[in-house]
């Protein structure tokens, strides 16, 4: 039985600089009707996500130029980014590096090699988790809306009875 909340597939950003590694995550992702996006670098994850928002980040840590740690601290300082779930993906195991990942703003960790259902597991728990925030903060609008509306219900109410 598919639940309503799995009728849209969302739209994952793979960031790695290993061709067979996108491969395999792409190949993965989209059987699982994922919209998925690549790059190959930081600085190319960071043009892509300008175009298009993804709805969770599968990050590499060890690349040229620009580490998965680097990116990550950059688009957490970003606005419009800050929001998006990013699991790192590394051959980096030790603990260090781990933590690392979670201080500059990771919600997962994933050592290579990895196993297709542990990418799966993980990547709908995080995004079954950004769409129960996404629906928290909706009606915390729709909340804020009512009580205005009421405040100035009121307001107005009180404003005629002491005209009366």
């Amino acid at each position: 039985m598919t639940c309503p909340e799995n009728a849209h597939k969302e739209n994952i950003l793979i960031v790695d600089d290993q061709p067979g590694n996108l491969k395999v995550l792409i190949s993965l992702l989209t059987k699982q009707g994922y919209i998925v996006q690549q790059a190959a670098s930081g600085a190319i994850a960071l043009e892509t996500v300008q175009k298009r928002l993804p709805d969770l980040i599968l990050l590499d840590i060890v690349m040229p130029e620009m580490s998965g740690f680097e990116v990550c601290e950059k688009l957490k300082s970003d606005e419009q980014t800050c929001d998006i779930p990013v699991i790192f993906i590394s051959v980096l195991k030790e603990t260090s590096y781990k933590v690392e990942a979670f201080k500059v703003g990771g919600v997962d960790y994933i050592t290579k090699p990895f196993r297709g259902e542990e990418i799966l597991a993980r990547v709908e728990t995080h995004l079954k988790i950004r769409r129960m925030e996404s629906a928290i903060k909706e009606k915390n609008r729709q909340l804020q809306e009512s009580e205005e509306r009421y405040r100035q219900m009121f307001q107005n109410n009180t404003a005629v009875k002491l005209l009366i």
